[in-house]
């Protein structure tokens, strides 16, 4: 079953603690930051990959805003129809400045290595830490050479499943269900596709799994069963201490999350012609439109290779949240038929 847990009360350091670092792990990187970072819990590295500043952008940007150049505007709008998203080259591509319309802020290095983050109120770090989670973390990651995967990936013994598809298609709460069932997640949001040529790597991230209440209403009953990630936003936090994986694996299958039915075959598995299921990893990339030339063919010869030697299947699940449960129940039984 889930462990439910609250999530820990920051609070402010004062002006000696400050400055001590939190050290954690995702996607086998080191990371050290001046905060927690909600759902990431603290743990011994070896090495210092990424650094995490919160509350401030750096001092000197300021002084080179007319060197900023927009690359991208997201092409999607929030209620006041101001485009989601505004992403700058900063310094020719030295940085890459993410500018979210609630005016959270990102400034990451070409390195990937260095990110800088800012809010402003009501917001907080809670907020914030959902974006860099997800697209943060799928971008700098790809500045690292590795292409993400806009999915879920669970442990099937010493393999890994990946639960992919577009926003609102069901990843996280069918993750959260083999959860239930007893197996671990590996990865949220952010699916890393580390090259080994004719193999690929999930790396762990982060364990915690982000819900929508209605996700959480037909998985445990009752939409409060978990708590909320931050009081300016409906998603829920389940805690996934027991249910965690924490080290890579290979990734033995895809399965794209399909449109639900409330066909009575549903839930059901179909194979995807090549050319599908290409279009359908392209699609679920993260950073897309972010990327140059060079980054843009070196994806597309990756997921070529994906497509090549790993089994991908379209799962429709059921409309009725009551069959989640017989939509994994589905995905294992297709699985162990490789």
């Amino acid at each position: 079953m889930a462990v439910v847990v609250q999530l820990p009360v920051r609070k402010r350091a004062d002006s000696r603690e400050q400055f001590m670092p939190y050290r954690c792990s995702m996607y086998g990187l080191g990371v050290v930051s001046n905060e927690i970072i909600p759902g990431v819990p603290p743990t011994p590295t070896a090495s210092d990959d990424i650094c995490i500043t919160f509350s401030s952008l750096p001092s000197w940007l300021d002084e080179v805003s007319i060197n900023q150049i927009e690359t991208y505007v997201a092409d999607y709008n929030d209620e006041c129809g101001n485009p989601v998203l505004r992403m700058f080259s900063v310094l020719e591509g030295k940085y890459f400045r993410f500018t979210y319309s609630d005016q959270t802020e990102f400034l990451v290095d070409r390195c990937g290595k260095e990110v800088w983050a800012k809010w402003a109120e009501p917001l907080t770090i809670e907020d914030t830490a959902t974006y860099l989670l997800g697209p943060v973390m799928g971008f700098v990651m790809l500045l690292r050479g590795v292409v993400c995967l806009h999915a879920s990936a669970i442990a099937v013994g010493d393999k890994a499943i990946a639960l992919l598809g577009p926003a609102g298609s069901g990843k996280s709460t069918t993750a959260a269900a083999f959860s239930e069932r007893g197996y671990s997640v590996l990865a949220e949001d952010v699916v890393t596709l580390d090259d080994r040529g004719r193999s690929f790597l999930v790396r762990p991230g982060y364990p915690c799994i982000r819900l929508w209440p209605a996700s959480v209403k037909a998985l445990y009953g009752s939409e409060t069963h978990l708590p909320k990630l931050t009081p300016n936003w409906d998603k829920c936090y389940l805690d996934l201490k027991e249910q965690f994986y924490a080290e890579p694996l290979p990734l033995a299958a895809i399965y794209h999350l399909g449109e639900r039915r409330h066909d009575t075959s549903a839930p059901f598995v179909e194979t995807l012609d090549r050319s599908e299921g290409l279009l359908s990893l392209i699609a679920n990339t993260y950073a897309t439109k972010l990327m140059d030339k060079r980054m843009r063919a070196r994806e597309f010869e990756l997921l070529t290779r994906v497509m090549n030697n790993v089994p991908l299947r379209r799962i429709t699940p059921h409309a009725d949240p009551a069959r989640i449960p017989e939509l994994c129940g589905t995905i294992l039984n297709d699985f162990r038929k490789e």
